[in-house]
This record gives C-alpha cells, structure tokens and sequence, in this order.
C-alpha cells in the first residue's frame, strides 16, 4: 500500500515536471506571437503608399510563421495555445485601442475589433488544422498551403466584417465609424470604381501572398535548429 502510495507521488511530480518543461518550449513562440500582434495594432496606424497599406500589414503575416514553427516542432497542441495567446493579447490591444479618441473617433472602433478577433481565431486555426493534415509531405508544402489558405481566410473575414456594407447587425453607429471604406474609389488606385475596402483586402492579400512565400526562408532555419537541440 504505501510502496503504491510513493510511486503514484512520482508520477505526479514527474508529470508536473514535464508540464513545466514543455510551458517553457512554449514561451519564445508565446512571446513572440504576443509581440506580433502588438505590434501590428500599433503599426496599423501609420499609412502607406498613399493609403492602400499599412506597416502593420508587413508585420500581422508573421502570425502565420510563428504559428507553423511551433506547429512543426511541437506539434498541434503547441501551436494551438500559442494561437490562443495570440487572440488573447489581440483582445486586450483592441479594448484599449478603443479607448483612445482619434479625430473621427476610437482608434479601433467596434466592427475593427469584432473583425479583428474574428478573423485572427478562425485564420489561424485553419492554418493549424491544415498544416497537421500535411505535415507528411515536403517540408514547404505544409507551412506554404496551410499559410495561403489562411491568409486568404483571414483577408475575407476581416474586411468583410469589419467594412462591408452587407454587414448590418453592428447598427448605424458602429457602422458610421467605418463608412469611409464604402466610398468608391479606383480598383488598386488605376482600376475601376470599386469601394474602398475592397482595394485595401487586396492589397492586403497581395502582402501576405509575398510573404508567405518568403518566411518559408527562415521557417526552414528555425524548425531545423529547433529539432536539432529539441
């Protein structure tokens, strides 16, 4: 009875031990995915090749990379919590963006930070699930597909939600904060009328479309020194 007693004690301080060693493998891609988001949010705010981008555009894809690093080398549960972490910080980055009166208003107004969360959730969890289903095959085709496919589902849920006209359950005036994106303007500043919003999705994808395809450079660096000292 007691020699069954000391052994179950074991167990449980070894698996607390390990627990407490993988949340520490888990902290660098925490960290840096909380960075991301933080500094997308603040980077948003600064406009670019006369308002079809912003910085931030350049920095957000990098979820995807951090998100297939950890993905690659600890596996799905790993990449979902450091998901998660993310969503969390994007969250409170919005509630306070929401505090800070601009000119025409909040910083982040509602349908932004509704989007926002939406879009990082379900777009990074795509990527997570795709990545785990082609794991098996190359070592570009799982972050490069998974990356493509969520960054497109990311773009459309985002500017859907947060400036289509279509979208009318936030009410008027959550919708007033964002009208600007409904004016017509040119398709990519030399196309057609198209509203507004629908030249900034593009643009935005053609940035994550680019990038996907160059972080599978440092995607392939850290997943082979990370299992190599795993």
């Amino acid at each position: 009875m007691v020699q069954a007693e000391f052994s179950a004690t074991l167990i449980k301080r070894e698996n607390v031990m390990n627990t407490s060693i993988v949340s520490r493998a888990y902290l660098p891609g925490i960290l840096a995915m909380a960075a991301i988001v933080v500094a997308s949010n603040i980077l948003v705010q600064f406009l670019i090749l006369d308002g079809l981008l912003t910085w931030g555009a350049f920095t957000y894809p990098l979820a995807f990379l951090v998100t297939d690093v950890m993905n690659r080398v600890y596996g799905v549960q790993a990449a979902r919590r450091v998901v998660f972490a993310g969503f969390i910080t994007g969250i409170i980055c919005s509630l306070i963006g929401s505090q800070v009166m601009l000119e025409f208003g909040p910083a982040v107004p509602l349908r932004i930070a509704v989007a926002s969360g939406t879009a990082f959730l379900i777009a990074q969890m795509t990527d997570v699930g795709i990545f785990n289903r082609l794991r098996g095959g190359s070592w570009w085709r799982a972050p490069l597909v998974s990356t493509l496919i969520g960054s497109a589902l990311d773009t459309a849920l985002f500017f859907t939600i947060a400036f289509s006209a279509s979208v009318t359950f936030f009410g008027p005036s959550a919708d007033a904060a964002i009208n600007w994106a409904w004016d017509a303007a040119p398709f990519m500043n030399a196309g057609p009328l198209v509203p507004l919003w629908v030249t900034l999705g593009f643009a935005d994808w053609l940035v994550k479309l680019t990038l996907a395809l160059i972080a599978l450079v440092p995607f392939r660096i850290l997943t082979a020194r990370m299992l190599a000292v795993k």
